[in-house]
């Protein structure tokens, strides 16, 4: 029988997986829910991590800080329900206290290609030593020999280009100066491209090569992308080439998380080099189906459950969507990784989710 390690390279290397993989991620609020449903705990009555508690085949080991001052972030506003944070882009954000949530957006520094470029640009240029501390790559070495001793697959993960600038300009300022000023963005995504390949270097040759490495890019809303698929050809993904060259150059797969509608720019995605997709979020208007139909030579799928047939609380009508899901995948020749569409939210229960993964083990078998 294949390791989880083994099914998740052999899914990437098209040799011959012997199941469906497996990887989820409850959000934080979800598992402490689901402690008073049963879900168990470790000495400090903290969660137990749910890679080890659910078997899934794929674990994160970390990564390098994108922002770019390396300071702590500072609170400028708090109440008993949130607070809003100014971090190292200058970026103000609102965030609850006590749940998950998406933060809304309140003001921005960076607005201008001269403020990038005086106080921010600096603090980037060169920091990949600074970044790349002693400490940070040991607790990524930390995290490679736990997945190792537990035959998992490990993966570094990275702010994407685009997500990174929309978090460091703010969307409007973004949008207008893809139009305004683009020699702007292609000077932002070069600077954040040389560090890092830098980084990548550094952790490769002083902690050892993990088994892949996440781009986390959300580059679509629901039915659209935020811009013109020319756009992201011309402006963002000539450095994801580099950086994903860089990659195989080390036999290393590298997988683009994107939410939001992302069909119109899967021919970008699979023609620069990424070798997996994830989440294709069905609510945002993805067919995961019909994506695989296309792209099954060419991707592995990772997620692609509609998260809404799990938060349903209809155990037959999750049986049947799952299993339709499993069996309509293996016929389209995907090499999949079983999971939701995004995340574990808190409308689901513990049980329903477990029952979900009762009938993945039942269909999971290629």
């Amino acid at each position: 029988m294949q390791t989880p390690r083994e099914v998740i390279g052999h899914l990437f290397n098209g040799s011959g997986a012997e199941r469906i993989g497996l990887r989820d991620s409850p959000w934080t609020d979800t598992l402490t829910k689901w402690i008073g449903q049963g879900y168990p705990v470790d000495e400090q009555r903290s969660p137990v991590r749910p890679d080890d508690h659910f078997g899934f085949d794929m674990v994160g080991i970390g990564g390098f800080e994108w922002k770019a001052k390396l300071e702590a972030d500072t609170v400028i506003e708090e109440t008993d329900a949130w607070k809003v944070v100014r971090d190292g882009n200058g970026a103000a954000f609102k965030w609850w206290k006590e749940k998950s949530g998406t933060p809304e957006h309140m003001d921005f520094a960076m607005t201008s290609r001269e403020v990038w470029e005086a106080e921010y640009k600096p603090h980037v240029v060169g920091s990949a030593r600074k970044r790349a501390t002693s400490e940070q790559l040991a607790a990524i070495e930390r995290g490679l020999t736990r997945a190792r001793s537990r035959n998992k697959w490990a993966d570094m993960g990275f702010r994407g280009l685009w997500e990174n600038m929309r978090g460091a300009f703010g969307d409007i300022s973004l949008y207008e100066n893809m139009l305004l000023d683009p020699e702007w963005i292609c000077d932002y995504c070069r600077t954040y491209t040389d560090l890092y390949k830098e980084e990548l270097e550094i952790s490769i040759r002083e902690v050892g090569k993990p088994d892949g490495v996440w781009f986390f890019d959300d580059l679509g809303y629901r039915g659209a992308t935020f811009c013109a698929p020319a756009l992201y050809e011309k402006l963002i993904f000539p450095f994801y080439n580099e950086l994903i060259g860089l990659l195989h150059g080390h036999g290393i797969p590298v997988i683009l998380h994107t939410c939001g509608y992302t069909e119109s720019v899967l021919d970008l995605i699979v023609d620069v080099g990424f070798d997996g997709l994830h989440p294709m979020e069905v609510k945002a208007g993805n067919d995961p189906l019909r994506i695989a139909e296309r792209y099954a030579d060419r991707l592995v799928f990772i997620g692609g459950l509609d998260a809404r047939i799990l938060e349903s609380r209809d155990r037959e009508h999750i049986r049947s969507e799952v299993t339709s899901y499993l069996e309509g995948m293996k016929q389209a020749g995907a090499r999949l990784v079983f999971g939701s569409d995004h995340s574990l939210s808190t409308l689901i229960d513990l049980d329903d989710f477990e029952f979900a993964l009762d009938v993945y083990r039942k269909h999971r078998t290629y």
